[in-house]
C-alpha cells in the first residue's frame, strides 16, 4: 500500500483572489453575464432573477455553450422556505421520435448534428418563467434588457469563442443561417470582432414582452418548428404546447456529518456525485492529503466505479424506475468499496462496462446569492459545442440533446416519444446547519461529478478558498469534449512523481495543458460568517463579483 506523503502545495497561489462581500454575489463563465446578474440584484431582484438575467446574456455571448434552444436545471434555497427546491427544465422527445423512424432511415444511432439531433423540446424559457413566477420581484421584461442590448448592439468576441468557431467551422458551415452569424462572408469571427445577432434580439424581445408563451405557443415557436421541419426535423408545435417545467424535490446525502449535499434526481447524473461522496466519507482525508497519488487514485476509482451503476440506471424516472434510495444506501456504498483497491486501478474489463453513452460537452454553470441570502445554483446547456449546429428561424441554435438517446430497444436510455433523456448537467448546493454553504458546478460531461468532487474535498476537507479550489490542478477520468479515450487525464501542473506513481497502479495517464478547457469551467460561491466568497474559472471567460 502506498503511503501518503507531504507535498508542497505550490498551486495554492492563484491568479486572482476570490471576490468577497456581504450584499450579494454572482459568478458565471462570461464577464458580461456576471455583470447582468449583479445589476439585477442591485435593483432589488431575487437571486433567481439574477440567474435568469445571467443566463439570458449567456444565450447571446456564449452561444457555443448556452442558449434558449437548450435545457436547464436549478437548485434554489429561498429564505422563506424550509426546503431546497429543484427545477427540472429539460424537455421530452418529440411525438414523432421513435426508434423505428431512425431505423427505417438506416441509422444505427441518432445523428449527433443537424435537424434530426434536435428531437427534444428546449426547456429553458419555460423554466425561466416558472422560476420567475414563484420568486420574481422585478418585471419579467427587466431580466432581458442586457441580453437584448448585447444581441442588438453586439459584443466583442472573446478569444475562446473565436477558437471554438474555428474548431467547429465544418459543423457551422453545414447550415447557412449558422454560418452567416459565425462565419460571415466565409471568414470565421476573430477576437474582438463585434458579433451582432439582430434576429436573436427580436426573439428575446418577444419573450420579454409575451413571456414563455411566445416560445411554446406563439410566433417564436411557430417559426422555430417550421424551419426545423423544413430541414427534416421532428419537433412540432404540439410538442412545444405539451411541454411543462417540473418542480421537484432534490436528492441529497450527508457529507462529513455537517454538510448536506443536494443534487437533482434523475434524469440528471446528480446521483453519481452523491454516490462518490458516500465513498469519500469512508476515508480519512487528514491522512489522504491533496496532490498525492492516493488522493488522485481514490478520486478516479470512485468515478470509475460509480459510473458503472449510473449508466445502468439513470434515465427518465417517469418511464423507468430508478432506485435512487438503493443507489445512495450504505449497502450500495459497501458494494462499491468492494471494487476499490488502494494498490491497483480497475481495468474497464474488470468492471464489465456497458456500451458507452455519448457525453455532454458544452454547458454553462452559474450561481447567485442576494442580500437576503436567497441562493440559486443553475446550469444550462445546448449539449455539444454550438448544439446541433442548426440555427432555427428566430436566430438561435437548437440543442442536439436528442442524440443522447439510444436506438437499442433494451437500453435504459432508449428513445421513446415523450421521454426525457439522460442528462449529465448537474448543479449542486451544499447546506450547513440548514443554510446554503456552497453553490458549485461546472461544464464537462463525465467531468462534472469529478470537478464537484475536487471542489468539495478541497474546500471542506482541505480548507481552500473557492478560487484556490477552482484553480488547483484538475483531473478527469473518462470521455468528454468528444474524446474517445477512457484515460485518466491530468493538467501538467501535477507533479511527475504523482504521474509515475499512478501509472505504477495501472492507470493510463494522459497529460493536458496547464489550464485545460477539457477540465471544464467551474464556478462556486461559499457563504459563511455572513460573507459571500465567489470564484470563477480562468479556464473560461468568466468573473465572480461580490459586494
Amino acid at each position: 500500500m502506498l503511503e501518503s506523503g507531504n507535498q508542497e502545495m505550490d498551486f495554492l497561489e492563484t491568479g486572482r483572489s476570490p471576490a468577497t462581500g456581504k450584499r450579494g454575489a454572482v459568478t458565471t463563465p462570461h464577464y458580461l453575464a456576471t455583470q447582468a446578474g449583479e445589476n439585477i440584484i442591485r435593483r432589488g431582484g431575487h437571486a433567481v432573477e439574477a440567474a435568469i438575467a445571467s443566463n439570458a446574456v449567456l444565450s447571446v455571448v456564449y452561444p457555443h455553450m448556452a442558449g434558449i434552444g437548450g435545457d436547464l436545471f436549478a437548485l434554489i434555497k429561498d429564505g422563506n422556505e424550509d426546503n431546497v427546491r429543484a427545477m427540472n427544465g429539460s424537455g421530452k422527445a418529440a411525438g414523432k421520435a421513435t426508434i423505428d423512424f431512425f431505423k427505417e432511415k438506416g441509422y444505427d444511432s441518432i445523428p449527433e448534428e443537424g435537424p434530426l439531433s434536435s428531437g427534444t423540446v428546449p426547456g429553458t424559457v419555460a423554466a425561466w418563467e416558472a422560476m420567475h413566477e414563484k420568486y420574481g420581484r422585478l418585471e419579467w421584461a427587466e431580466l432581458f434588457e442586457e441580453a437584448v442590448y448585447h444581441a442588438e448592439e453586439g459584443f466583442p468576441v472573446t478569444e475562446k469563442l473565436a477558437d471554438f468557431i474555428i474548431q467547429e467551422k465544418d459543423k457551422i458551415d453545414q447550415h447557412d443561417k449558422t454560418a452567416a452569424v459565425f462565419i460571415p462572408d466565409g471568414e470565421p469571427l476573430k477576437t474582438n470582432d463585434i458579433l451582432v445577432q439582430s434576429e436573436l434580439a427580436e426573439t428575446l424581445k418577444s419573450i420579454a414582452k409575451e413571456g414563455a408563451s411566445a416560445f411554446y405557443e406563439g410566433e417564436v415557436g411557430e417559426k422555430m418548428t417550421a424551419s426545423l421541419q423544413d430541414a427534416g426535423g421532428l419537433l412540432s408545435m404540439e410538442d412545444l404546447k405539451n411541454h411543462k417545467s417540473e418542480w421537484q424535490d432534490p436528492i441529497s446525502t450527508t457529507y462529513r456529518d455537517d454538510y448536506e449535499v443536494y443534487q437533482l434526481k434523475p434524469n440528471t447524473q446528480g446521483v453519481a456525485a452523491l454516490m462518490m461522496l458516500n465513498i469519500f466519507n469512508q476515508f480519512d482525508f487528514n491522512r489522504l492529503r491533496d496532490n498525492t497519488p492516493q488522493y488522485y487514485h481514490l478520486m478516479a476509482e470512485a468515478a470509475k466505479i460509480t459510473f458503472q451503476y449510473r449508466d445502468q440506471w439513470v434515465t427518465d424516472p417517469d418511464k423507468e424506475h430508478v432506485p435512487v434510495d438503493e443507489l445512495l444506501s450504505d449497502e450500495q456504498t459497501t458494494r462499491m468499496l468492494d471494487h476499490f483497491s488502494e494498490d491497483k486501478a480497475n481495468l474497464q474489463e474488470d468492471l464489465n462496462r456497458l456500451p458507452a453513452l455519448k457525453t455532454n460537452r458544452d454547458t454553462t454553470y452559474f450561481a447567485a446569492v442576494d442580500g437576503e441570502g436567497n441562493a440559486v445554483s443553475m446550469i444550462q446547456s445546448v449539449y455539444h459545442e454550438f448544439g446541433s449546429g442548426f440555427m432555427a428561424d428566430g436566430g438561435f441554435l437548437l440543442q442536439n440533446r436528442g442524440s443522447f438517446f439510444s436506438l437499442d430497444g433494451n437500453h435504459i436510455n432508449r428513445l421513446e416519444p415523450g421521454k426525457k433523456t439522460f442528462h449529465t448537467i448537474m448543479p449542486a448546493m451544499v447546506m450547513k446547519n440548514g443554510r446554503p454553504y456552497l453553490l458549485m458546478g461546472s461544464m464537462g460531461g463525465e467531468g462534472q461529478p469529478q470537478t464537484q468532487s475536487a471542489l468539495i474535498t478541497r474546500i471542506v476537507d482541505f480548507g481552500y478558498n473557492v478560487q484556490q479550489a477552482i484553480e488547483a490542478p484538475r483531473w478527469l477520468y473518462g470521455r468528454t469534449w468528444g474524446d474517445d479515450s477512457d484515460s485518466l487525464k491530468f493538467e501538467k501542473r501535477v507533479a511527475d512523481s504523482n504521474i509515475e506513481a499512478l501509472e505504477s497502479l495501472g492507470h493510463e495517464v494522459e497529460i493536458l495543458p496547464a489550464y485545460s478547457q477539457t477540465m471544464g469551467h467551474a464556478q462556486a460561491i461559499r457563504i459563511e460568517d455572513g460573507l459571500y466568497e465567489a470564484g470563477a474559472d480562468p479556464r473560461g471567460d468568466g468573473i465572480a463579483l461580490s459586494w
